[in-house]
C-alpha cells in the first residue's frame, strides 16, 4: 500500500479560499507514521508543525482540503506569486 497524502490549502485573515495564503501536505506513511509538510517560499517542502498546532487549538489560519490537481495548481501560483515569474 503506497503512502497515503492530503493537501490542504491555508487561508487566513489576508487571504481567501479563490487565493489562499499557502499550502500544506500530511503524508500518512505505509508504517504508520505521519508526516506535516509546508510548501515553502523555497519552493520546497519542509517539516512544518503547523497543522498539529491547529489540531490542537491554534485557529489563525484555516485548512482547506483540496485534491492533488488542486494542490498542483496552486504550487504553481504560489510559486508565481512569490518569484514573480510565470510558466506560461
Amino acid at each position: 500500500m503506497a503512502d497515503k497524502v492530503i493537501y490542504y490549502a491555508v487561508v487566513n485573515d489576508l487571504s481567501s479560499r479563490d487565493r489562499p495564503a499557502g499550502l500544506f501536505r500530511r503524508t500518512y506513511t505505509e508504517a504508520g507514521g505521519l508526516r506535516d509538510e509546508a510548501f515553502t517560499r523555497n519552493l520546497i517542502w519542509k517539516n512544518s508543525s503547523t497543522l498539529v498546532s491547529a489540531e490542537h487549538g491554534d485557529l489563525e489560519n484555516d485548512f482547506i482540503e483540496i485534491t492533488e490537481d488542486e494542490a498542483d495548481l496552486l504550487m504553481e501560483q504560489l510559486r508565481a506569486r512569490w518569484t514573480g515569474t510565470s510558466s506560461a
